[in-house]
């Protein structure tokens, strides 16, 4: 029995994998008979896996959970578990839902069963605020290949759930090319105050043809980019410099946009560098 995992105490004990003195002194109850090493802090891997057990393996994990393991970025560590299970005491930061799933909605990863990415795209797009439903989706869609007909399919085997409408509207909303939930923010909020909706990863292309660099979005009828800037180390920082002046020499405009910088802030540049190109075209 592999106990270098979250495993279930009582059964630990029954196979004899360890004894009760063992089992207080380097494991700690993290669900009720899901115990994990007490020296390390869990992934959220590990949660999932632990509440799957605390559930008696019979949940199917759903939500956030199952969109990381999927293959979906950006899921935090501490975010609560999503289980489709019919226990309505679930202990601190485990959900439980009791959702209908219908064939073909669950499958089994890493030995557990959770929702396929479909069912993972519906539940996450109709639930939550709009923004964070969108960013969710943008994650899901870029890790699986998923598209929006993919989940209206599931959609309409679910013509009276909640939240449909906010889910097709989230759809629409939907960009697979955003690399982070910062791109996607950046992205709603240029379409909210009025610019046309950005092509996202844009590729700027070598003398050969190829794709050199990526433009986070923009419009190429203008070649006017958006980019949103994390943290950069030196080495980062002189590619970035590099990438930077290769762009602006095939005439492109890049207004780039930094953590803490507002949000009319943001809108006034675009709308500026949006103006400026605009007035160059009718000359």
């Amino acid at each position: 029995m592999d106990i270098s995992a979250p495993f279930i105490g009582s059964e630990a004990l029954a196979a004899g994998a360890l004894s009760r003195h063992e089992l207080r002194k380097y494991y700690r109850a993290v669900l009720p008979d899901v115990y994990a090493d007490k020296r390390a802090a869990l992934t959220l891997r590990q949660r999932t896996m632990a509440a799957w057990l605390w559930s008696g393996r019979e949940s199917v994990i759903a939500g956030a959970a199952a969109s990381a393991l999927h293959g979906a970025d950006w899921v935090a560590d501490d975010a609560p578990i999503e289980l489709i299970w019919p226990n309505a005491r679930a202990p601190r930061q485990v959900i439980t839902r009791h959702d209908l799933l219908l064939d073909g909605e669950v499958l089994v990863l890493d030995g557990m069963t959770v929702t396929t990415a479909h069912r993972t795209a519906f539940d996450l797009g109709r639930r939550g605020r709009m923004g964070d439903a969108v960013a969710r989706l943008d994650a899901l869609i870029r890790a699986t290949g998923l598209t929006p007909a993919d989940v209206r399919g599931v959609a309409e085997r679910h013509r009276h759930t909640r939240g449909l409408r906010q889910l097709e509207r989230a759809l629409e909303l939907a960009d697979g090319g955003a690399q982070s939930p910062k791109e996607t923010w950046l992205r709603l909020m240029l379409t909210e105050d009025g610019f046309p909706r950005p092509r996202t990863q844009i590729p700027v292309l070598d003398p050969a043809g190829y794709a050199k660099y990526y433009l986070d979005m923009g419009w190429e009828d203008r070649k006017l980019a958006v980019e949103y800037d994390g943290v950069q180390h030196a080495e980062a920082l002189a590619y970035d410099i590099e990438r930077h002046d290769y762009i602006a020499g095939l005439g492109w405009s890049v207004v780039r946009v930094a953590a803490g910088q507002r949000r009319p802030s943001i809108i006034a540049r675009v709308e500026r560098e949006w103006r400026r190109l605009s007035a160059l075209t009718l000359r």
